[in-house]
């Protein structure tokens, strides 16, 4: 397979920014419209590119597939996790006043820790499903 130069090293200088976009979105979910399921889309996309540029082994190095079919129950595990903390003290399920000393540092960690969770989902997700479709045309 042939590739041009321009979309090589356009992709490479590109790559650390979507990270980094989604790293903000991610962050920024509190505050403002993003959040996890944003984040795993754009940091799963970003996968998707290096495969659309360098070839599906080249993106199977950044994401190797027993890691990828490893995020979705894992991520499914923290943000199930974080709720199950909250029952664990008597509380409700995704109550997250149990995660710290002070109720709204509390709720932002919990927050956080959902929002993580949906994140590796979301990005397991996707990547499988890409994995699964390119394997089908093999």
């Amino acid at each position: 397979m042939r590739f041009d130069v321009v979309i090589r090293v356009g992709t490479k200088l590109i790559l650390p920014f979507i990270l980094l976009f989604a790293l903000y979105v991610q962050l920024h979910g509190d505050y403002g419209p993003g959040g996890g399921f944003q984040a795993g889309v754009i940091a799963a996309g970003m996968v998707i590119l290096v495969a659309l540029t360098f070839g599906i082994d080249q993106a199977k190095q950044v994401a190797p597939q027993a890691l990828v079919q490893r995020m979705v129950p894992l991520g499914v595990l923290i943000f199930a996790g974080t709720g199950l903390v909250g029952m664990l003290y008597g509380q409700n399920f995704l109550d997250y006043s149990v995660l710290g000393p002070v109720a709204p540092s509390a709720r932002e960690r919990g927050i956080l820790l959902v929002e993580a969770g949906v994140l590796v989902t979301v990005s397991g997700t996707m990547l499988s499903m890409f994995y699964a479709f390119v394997e089908r045309g093999r």
